[in-house]
């Protein structure tokens, strides 16, 4: 069993790595295997909302990482999503490449996140913490996707790495985090071998609010 853990900070050993290399510490003592995943500078065009993708099963930006990355997706069986906190919300990055990701993965009919557990956390100096996560679960929760939760509200604080781990209560959650994944995808695994199926699907009624 594989996590993939994403981090969409810009900075590739800040805050928000910091906290995703307790979660992966913590799963291999689970005996489940992680990989970071690194956003990186790159600009990122956001979503046009051309719906090319429901034609071609692909997003029709080429010009960065997002179709590559919705291929990969395939390998893992959960994932963490990490954020910095920007004025009170997840990064612009993370945003523009989850909302082109999860998008292509329903119009497009990948289907690669589906039923997989997904959990998000968010590393801030201060506050907004609570908005950004609130902000990242909704696209575990219009994807089938069991989110997966701590003791607390998966957020650490610190300006620096070195802050981060100094925040306990934070770093701690992150292990809790990891525990409760690998928790999951073990009495998911157990499930599957015990023949329980996978929720049956209707085909999805689209319903505008004007008569």
């Amino acid at each position: 069993m594989k996590v993939l853990l994403f981090n969409g900070s810009p900075h590739k050993n800040g805050c928000t790595y910091t906290a995703l290399e307790e979660i992966s510490k913590t799963l291999t003592e689970e005996g489940i295997e992680s990989e970071i995943y690194q956003i990186g500078i790159k600009s990122l065009t956001p979503c046009r909302g051309c719906f090319a993708c429901a034609k071609i099963g692909r997003c029709v930006i080429n010009d960065d990482d997002v179709n590559n990355f919705v291929e990969k997706c395939k390998e893992f069986d959960g994932f963490v999503f990490g954020s910095p906190v920007h004025y009170g919300s997840a990064d612009g990055g993370i945003t523009a490449f989850l909302d082109r990701a999860f998008f292509v993965n329903f119009t497009g009919g990948k289907k690669v996140f589906e039923h997989k557990p997904g959990a998000a956390i968010v590393s801030a100096r201060r506050a907004g913490t609570t908005a950004a996560l609130d902000q990242l679960n909704k696209y575990f929760a219009i994807t089938e996707m069991p989110m997966i939760s701590g003791r607390y509200w998966n957020m650490v604080h610190g300006y620096t790495p070195d802050d981060v781990k100094q925040d306990l209560e934070g770093m701690q959650n992150m292990r809790i985090l990891a525990r409760n994944m690998a928790w999951f995808l073990k009495l998911k695994e157990a499930g599957q071998n015990a023949g329980i199926t996978m929720p049956k699907q209707e085909e999805i009624v689209h319903t505008n609010f004007i008569r």
